[in-house]
């Protein structure tokens, strides 16, 4: 049975995404690198950032992943929308009401879209 554990993203500076990340999920990265970073979330799923430098077999390229967290409501999606606004993330879609619920997209410094959404 395939039971996927770790995420991996491709980054041009893991160090630089750990200190983003770091700061996005207020979590200290259980492995730090110049490489690669590792953090542990909540849920135990296991997030890291390679970099596309030096990744075996080599990466064919840098950003273009989408991370999706679920949250309990729309008010939670426009406090945490406000908020990466307030740290100066690149929102691509503002707050807006898609088919599978209210939901905004931003991105991480490789290009890597995190898509808040509160589910109907």
């Amino acid at each position: 049975m395939f039971t996927p554990a770790f995420v991996l993203l491709y980054v041009r500076n893991p160090e630089a995404s750990a200190k983003f990340y770091s700061e996005l999920l207020d979590l200290t990265p259980v492995e730090l690198s110049p490489t690669f970073a590792l953090f542990v979330l909540k849920s135990g799923l296991k997030l890291g950032m390679w970099s596309s430098a030096t990744v075996e077999p080599a990466a064919t390229a840098v950003g273009g992943s989408e991370m999706a967290c679920p949250v309990a409501d729309n008010a939670t999606v426009d406090a945490i929308h406000t908020n990466w606004v307030a740290r100066g993330l690149k929102i691509d879609q503002a707050p807006c009401q898609l088919d599978f619920g209210y939901t905004f997209v931003a991105q991480d410094p490789d290009g890597h879209r995190l898509r808040v959404f509160a589910p109907v």
